[in-house]
């Protein structure tokens, strides 16, 4: 089944509201094999609106609307959707008994503009907002459901958590649509694709690949469309072992698994502590790994050495390394991780040194140039990276990669 995502708002199109409202949809839809086909972002106004609604995709039996709901006189959405559908706003007891209950609770007064709310389209069904006094609406108009909902994330996710996947899945799903992501770490998107060339050729018809890349880190989505839920699950699950196989070490996760929460079930596993010296990534390594609940178990602390008295002071590093060889270079990052495994008593150490830019690169170590050491209990290396010119992009590209390495050191 094909659907539509209209958000209404102009504070959403002059970008002082981001749209999340979209992107939790789009998930919750495809999780339930609805296959959304487009999204649109609209002002609140009557023309916008209603044309929106004129111009749906042949196919689209589903469109769901957030915002534009509110008691002020700009949020035109009810009433647009009244005349649209040619039906009277009329008074509903049991919104209006709702809104008085959270007032109550509240210690408010209810208003005017309060009351309107409980004035409903006559032709909509609709559907109870417990955190909120905005009800969302039900419409349909021949073969084509509407739903209309108020643009707060956590009043939108309510009502369709309570009223409307529930119905989705139970009157309109005929299909079934499943996902497996694979993630991996360290390999850029043209180097992976060509790695498992073999295994994309061989897919089934009922399986696509999607490449999904952001900053250090590509996704391989595996989609399986079908009738039979149970045998496309034994599909999905087969062609993700061929594709973990394909990808080969470059894969740390499945679905939604990070980085910082497989190297942490890792030292636990080993009974092992972990620190981080950080110079270039400036704790984000560390901010990382502290995300993960549990994680002061393993996890002892982080020295941000970013100025070079620092580099001698807490971890050690020789002065005359510093004058000789420049702070972003092997031998000082690899004391650095030696300096933090010692200062912090701890088993393992990631140490980070680089020209995050935008300024301060040269023709010998130009900006994106980092020096990433890990040390362990039997060793201690370092690797040179060339992660690009933006400054935001190298120290997550360069926080990832000392946390990918590690990984495959443990393992």
């Amino acid at each position: 089944m094909q659907a539509e995502i209209i958000t209404i708002g102009d504070e959403i199109l002059i970008g002082h509201t981001i749209d999340t409202n979209s992107a939790w949809l789009g998930q919750k839809l495809n999780e339930l094999g609805v296959e959304v086909v487009q999204i649109r972002s609209i002002s609140d106004n009557r023309e916008d609106i209603v044309q929106a609604l004129n111009h749906l995709h042949p196919l689209t039996r589903l469109v769901l609307m957030t915002g534009g709901l509110g008691p002020t006189k700009d949020d035109l959405t009810k009433k647009t959707l009244a005349d649209y559908f040619q039906s009277p706003l009329v008074f509903n007891q049991e919104v209006f008994a709702h809104i008085e209950a959270l007032f109550q609770q509240l210690g408010r007064n209810i208003s005017q503009l309060n009351r309107e709310q409980a004035m409903v389209p006559e032709a909509a069904e609709p559907l109870f907002n417990a955190m909120g006094t905005a009800p969302g609406m039900r419409f349909k108009k021949g073969e084509v459901y509407i739903i209309s909902m108020p643009g707060v994330p956590y009043e939108m996710k309510h009502i369709m958590s309570t009223h409307v996947l529930p119905w989705i899945e139970q009157e309109l799903i005929t299909s079934n649509i499943l996902h497996k992501t694979i993630l991996t770490q360290g390999v850029p998107e043209s180097e992976l694709a060509a790695r498992i060339a073999g295994f994309e050729d061989q897919l089934p018809p009922e399986i696509k690949l999607a490449y999904l890349p952001s900053p250090g880190i590509v996704k391989l989505r595996l989609t399986a469309r079908g009738q039979d839920r149970a045998a496309l699950e034994a599909l999905l699950q087969l062609e993700a072992e061929k594709l973990k196989l394909a990808a080969g070490s470059a894969v740390f996760a499945e679905d939604s698994g990070t980085l910082q929460e497989v190297i942490g079930q890792l030292l636990i596993e080993k009974g092992a502590t972990l620190g981080t010296a950080e110079s270039c990534t400036g704790g984000y390594i560390a901010s990382l790994i502290t995300q993960i609940p549990g994680s002061s178990n393993y996890f002892k602390g982080s020295v941000v050495a970013y100025a070079n008295v620092v580099k001698e002071q807490v971890l050690g590093v020789s002065g005359s390394d510093l004058m000789t060889h420049g702070a972003v270079s092997e031998v000082v990052v690899k004391a650095m991780a030696e300096g933090a495994r010692k200062a912090l008593g701890v088993d393992y150490a990631i140490a980070t040194s680089g020209v995050a830019g935008p300024d301060g690169g040269s023709a010998e170590k130009p900006v994106g140039t980092v020096w990433i050491a890990w040390a362990t209990p039997s060793e201690t290396t370092a690797q040179k990276f060339s992660f690009g010119a933006n400054r935001e992009r190298t120290i997550k590209k360069a926080a990832l990669m000392g946390l990918d390495v590690l990984r495959k050191k443990l393992v």
